[in-house]
């Protein structure tokens, strides 16, 4: 029988199997939700804020709901492992590319997971930010609109499956 072939390394797979910080936080203090006009994956990531000893915000739980591919689950969870506990600036700041290199790669075609990931993370502070009455970062400012902008792309789309989103939330 012939060796089997993965696309995926084995940490993707691992985190696609075993989830990390998988659910929901009830009363987060932010809520990013974000897909793919593509492929039609759909992300949340919900975050709780809280202070580190130095007085500093820092992103004290965070959890995800994801609906996608392998990638998208992995790359989910990645991203709640490496931004728990880190400070709100260290979150904007992320580096995109730690998520890809944390798995071990990625097939280029689902790079775009590690962004949709990213983006969950940049809409959750977004969201935080706003509920709190604070100055949003330009560099925050103009991710929130390109996401925005995809996010009513998708809506137009999908206009159905967003309508049922809907019902099944009441």
């Amino acid at each position: 029988m012939p060796e089997k072939i993965s696309l995926y390394t084995k940490k993707v797979i691992e985190h696609f199997q075993n989830p990390h910080n998988m659910g929901k936080i009830k009363k987060a203090d932010g809520v990013g939700k974000v897909g793919n006009i593509v492929c039609g994956d759909v992300m949340w990531l919900y975050i709780k804020v809280g202070k580190n000893k130095r007085g500093e915000e820092i992103i004290k739980d965070v959890k995800f709901e994801t609906f996608g591919c392998v990638a998208a689950v992995a790359t989910s969870s990645v991203i709640t492992d490496l931004i728990k506990g880190k400070t709100l600036q260290e979150a904007l700041d992320f580096d995109r590319q730690k998520i890809v290199e944390e798995l071990g790669g990625l097939p280029p075609i689902k790079i775009h997971c590690s962004l949709l990931a990213t983006d969950a993370l940049w809409e959750a502070i977004y969201d935080y930010l706003t509920k709190k009455k604070r100055e949003i970062p330009e560099k925050l400012k103009k991710a929130h609109q390109r996401i925005e902008k995809e996010k009513k792309e998708i809506e137009k789309r999908y206009k159905k499956w967003v309508l049922l989103e809907e019902k099944i939330k009441k």
